[in-house]
């Protein structure tokens, strides 16, 4: 199975992606863990992309692409793999197709806006430790302590209203044109996130499964 992952931040794409991962026995590939380990490894497109990086530069789309074509040719992805992350536009999905990359399916997984800030602005982090916890979901034993190492309870820049409200007008202007791109060839697959995570998982396979 060769499988997109779309979804706006905060829908709960990485979770299942390691869920559908394990399930499927095949490899998650993150764009930003395989540019990393390419830097690391000193591949011809890694270098490529140190010289933007090492330039304060973005990594443009055809390096990412060559990355990306890198990965997908190790002997893990023969059996499938799932992209998380990537594509991000049209563009980038378009170059995708010209490198001969096929893709059976694009999974959307569908959260209203207003829930995903419910979400990631109610969670809390230890500041000490790292342990994590949510205003809601998962609350700690006293309010703003953590049950571990009693250190403080922060939120992150990343979960903050405004930053979150950032992202998903991001991801709507830039991302979620995907969806007709995909469907028009007929490989979008919608699931509706649920408020249970096993719920959605359930979702998520069954459809997986009617591939």
């Amino acid at each position: 199975m060769r499988l997109i992952l779309l979804g706006a931040p905060g829908a709960g794409k990485g979770t299942q992606a390691e869920i559908i991962s394990e399930k499927y026995n095949i490899p998650t590939i993150s764009t930003g863990n395989i540019i990393r380990a390419a830097l690391k490894n000193g591949t011809e497109m890694g270098l490529k992309a140190k010289s933007y990086i090492d330039a304060g530069e973005l990594v443009p789309d055809e390096v990412v692409i060559g990355i990306i074509k890198e990965r997908l040719a190790e002997p893990d992805c023969m059996g499938g793999f799932i992209l998380d992350g990537f594509p991000r536009t049209i563009p980038q999905a378009e170059a995708l197709d010209n490198m001969g990359i096929t893709i059976d399916c694009a999974l959307s997984i569908e959260v209203a806006d207003s829930e995903i800030v419910k979400r990631m602005s109610g969670r809390r982090v230890c500041e000490k430790c790292g342990a994590s916890y949510h205003t809601e979901f998962k609350k700690p034993e006293v309010d703003g302590v953590c049950n571990l190492c009693e250190g403080k309870l922060v939120i992150r820049k990343d979960d903050e209203p405004e930053t979150v409200l950032n992202r998903l007008n991001v991801y709507h202007e830039q991302t979620e044109p995907l969806k007709s791109y995909y469907e028009n060839q007929n490989k979008l697959l919608i699931v509706q996130g649920q408020q249970e995570l096993k719920e959605t998982t359930a979702l998520v396979l069954k459809a997986l499964s009617e591939i």
